[in-house]
This record gives structure tokens, sequence and C-alpha cells, in this order.
């Protein structure tokens, strides 16, 4: 239990990695009782962890040990199924917390703004993501994958591999993995065979790590497919390389290098990587997706030196069955909370949130993750991001510069409310009943994909 008369009450809301980062950052800021409560619209910790991290990427996923520890601290409290802006006003945090974290990401997908968006057909990966992760958000979701033969995947960043590789991999592999159930099912039917990426840039600048394309060219019954044009590196990208490319980028372009000299391969699946490729428009006929309509690009150096995508005024149109969007993730706006349209974030400066960009400081009002810097980077990066806006917690902290809370514990406004709170004991024991009910199906865990389903199984749990 936290002591609700501390001297530092901090209300964090989401519970994703920078979430628990943050807690983390408070309980080794040498401050003595400092308490620090999680809340969570979802019955469930860890944010994308859970619902994001593909299900063949187990090890990544191994990242809730360290999560579990931070949650061991004696000044850690979780409440899941409480929604701000719903349950709880930010007037509620005010008048319990000394400070009010949001740390609750990036939850929609960005659009591609194109003639033709709305065709049936056309999906976000974001969707796609959550949907085959079993987020309660994404369940109802349906993807026309029984008839489909080519897929479009626009953007090849890492969400785009991911979508890549679970459309291309073996359902019976995937079954042994914690992929939600309904999902599993509409893949064993999929007949896509090939699908195709599209990248603005070229492959030098490719979004995608070294590992997550290996990864593709290393399933059993698909190949990476480059063409040696597509794979050809321009002299201004090759001059980008030996002075400002990370060895990430080097090890990109070793890769389509060597694998355009391959040709298409034995195998039945492709995966066919565009580059310099720009969508332009969607074509449909009686309102489902036909095919897209791509400009080529060039590159072309800006005022710093560095390569950006132009058009040439060549164009093309690409026969598809089904296109992705996966071109970011993008923030929604939360009730109370200030927020930044054209970044989708919550407007900040160095963590500590501004009614608007430029604006007054919200006084003990701090943003951390996603939310505070746009969906960049990896899961790490949110440990360096939640120590950078701890320390200016701690500044005004110490400087007493905080919010004046009149009241102490908010766990009576939530009983007060009739809010079924979900605790972090409730939590261990549905996470217990997942892995159990998961071996008992040959899986590593078995999600329940609906709140109520969700809050059925831990009141269950609650009274064995």
């Amino acid at each position: 239990m936290t002591d609700a008369n501390s001297t530092w009450r901090v209300a964090i809301v989401g519970s994703g990695p920078a979430a628990f980062y943050t807690a983390e950052a408070l309980f080794k800021s040498g401050v003595d009782g400092v308490t620090v409560d999680l809340f969570d619209r979802l019955p469930v910790p860890f944010g994308l962890v859970r619902g994001g991290v593909a299900p063949d990427h187990q090890k990544i996923k191994g990242v809730v040990k360290v999560y579990d520890k931070i949650a061991a601290n004696k000044g850690f409290r979780f409440f899941g199924n409480v929604c701000l802006g719903r349950d709880i006003q930010v007037e509620d945090l005010n008048a319990h917390y000394h400070q009010v974290v949001y740390a609750f990401g990036c939850e929609s997908d960005s659009k591609l703004n194109v003639e033709g968006e709305d065709l049936a057909g056309v999906y976000a990966a974001t969707d796609f993501v959550g949907w085959y992760n079993g987020h309660p958000d994404h369940r109802h979701h349906q993807f026309d994958l029984h008839n489909a033969k080519r897929v479009a995947l626009v953007g090849n960043g890492n969400v785009a591999m991911d979508v890549a590789r679970i459309l291309l991999a073996s359902p019976d592999e995937l079954a042994k993995t914690d992929i939600a159930e309904h999902s599993l099912e509409t893949l064993r039917k999929s007949t896509v065979e090939e699908v195709v990426l599209l990248g603005r840039r070229g492959p030098a600048q490719a979004a995608f790590s070294p590992k997550e394309i290996a990864e593709i060219a290393a399933l059993p019954n698909a190949d990476v497919v480059i063409t040696k044009k597509d794979a050809a590196i321009d002299e201004l990208s090759a001059a980008w390389l030996a002075k400002d490319g990370a060895r990430s980028n080097q090890r990109n372009a070793d890769f389509c290098t060597k694998q355009a000299e391959l040709g298409e391969g034995e195998h039945p699946k492709k995966l066919r990587c565009r580059f310099l490729v720009s969508p332009t428009a969607l074509h449909g006929q009686d309102g489902k997706l036909t095919s897209v309509s791509i400009d080529h690009m060039q590159l072309q150096a800006d005022d710093s030196g560095t390569p950006r995508p132009r058009p040439t005024g060549e164009s093309e149109q690409v026969p598809i069955d089904l296109l992705f969007k996966a071109i970011g993730y993008r923030g929604e706006p939360v009730p109370g909370v200030p927020f930044e349209d054209r970044k989708g974030i919550v407007p900040n400066e160095a963590g500590r949130v501004v009614e608007k960009l430029g604006g007054d400081v919200r006084v003990g009002h701090y943003a951390a993750g996603w939310c505070k810097r746009g969906p960049t980077g990896l899961i790490g990066t949110n440990s360096l991001d939640a120590k950078d806006t701890v320390a200016g917690m701690l500044a005004d902290y110490e400087a007493q510069n905080l919010i004046s809370p009149s009241k102490d514990d908010i766990a009576p406004l939530l009983a007060e409310r009739a809010i079924d709170a979900v605790t972090w004991a409730d939590w261990q024991r549905l996470d217990a009943w997942e892995r159990k009910e998961g071996e008992s199906r040959g899986k590593l865990r078995h999600k329940l994909t609906s709140i109520e389903e969700l809050m059925t199984v831990i009141a269950e749990l609650r009274n064995k």
C-alpha cells in the first residue's frame, strides 16, 4: 500500500513502457516516501508491449520482468479499468496528487490523405497490429485476407515489417505464441501470397531495422525480392552513408544489394521491397480497392545535405487486393489535457506540459513517452525520455512548484463512484490464469480480448 499522506504523490496516466520507466526514475530519485499511482483505461498493464509487440517477438516482451520489479516498490499502485475523461477527470487528479504525468502514448494511425482512402480493403496497420495482439479496442476489426493474393504496405518501418511477417508466416508457428485466437483463425484462411512494401526513400534510408528484414528473409516459405534497380545506391545516398549514415543504414543497403542478386527465389510467398515510390491515389470498383497509383521519386539533397524524395513525374498503377497504411501512430486528444493537433502530442517543454506550444506551463503536469515526443524510438528509448521528464519533476518538487492537493488517497473516490478498479494483485492473478490457459492450449498465453471478459475473469479470480 502507498502512503496517502506522502509529501510527494504522483499520478501517471498510462501503464506502458514510458509510465513504468517514469515510476522507476521517481523511485530512484532519492526522495524517501514518494508514491506513484498508475492509471490505465484497460484492465491490463504494459501498453504496446502487450498490445503492439508482435506475438512472435517474445524476447522483446520479456521487458515486462523489469516492470514487475518496478511494481514491487512499496510506493506503487495500479488502477486498471479507470479512464481519464470518463471515470475520473483532470480536476480529480489535481485534488489528490502533487504531480500528474501523461504517458498514454499514441493510439490512432496517421492518414495517407489520398483519394480512395475510404475504399473497402484499405486498413490501418495500427488496427491490424491491435487485432492480432488481442487488444480490446481492435477485436471487432475484420480483414478480408481470404479473398486477397497481393497486399500493399505503405511505409517500411518496423511496424510494416511486423505486418508483413504476420501475413507471410506459418499460422502453425504463430499458434504457439500469444496471438489472439480470432486472428489466428482468419490467418489460417488467408490466401495472401505477395506483400509489396512501398517506401518513399531509397534502400539506404529504409526505416526497418536490419534484424527485422532478415527475419522475413529467414521465413521457410517466403522470399524477399528486390530488383537491382530498387537496390541501387545513388551517389547522393553513398555520400550520405559515408558521412552521416548509421551502421544500420549501411547494413540495410548491403542487404538490399545482396538480396537483389538472388532474384525471385523459389518459395511460394514473396515480400517485394519497392523504394522511391509514393502512393498518390487508391482506385476501386464497386467500393472495393483494386489498385494503387504510385509516383516514382528521386533523392535530392536539402539544405543540410540530407537526401529527400522528390517526384520525377513518372508514375505507375499497381493492381492490389488490400492495402495497409503503416506510416506511423498518432496521438488522440484526452479530455482536460492540452493537445497539439499538428504533431498529435501533448504540448510540452522538456516534459513540462504547456497549454499550447510556446504557451504557459501547466504547473505540476508532465508528459513522457510518445505523447511527449511523438511515436519515435524503441522501447528502451522511453527510459532516457522518462529520466529527462523526472529530472524536471524533481527540480519542481525541490522548489515546491507543485499542485496543492486538497485530498489524499484517491481510492475512496473510485469506490464512491462504483468504479471497479483493477489492482496489481488482480493483474498478477489474471497473468497466471492467462499463462495456465495458454499452456492447456499449447501456446504461451491465452489472451482475453474484451474488457467484459477480462473483468469477469478478474472478478472470479478475486473470489477464489
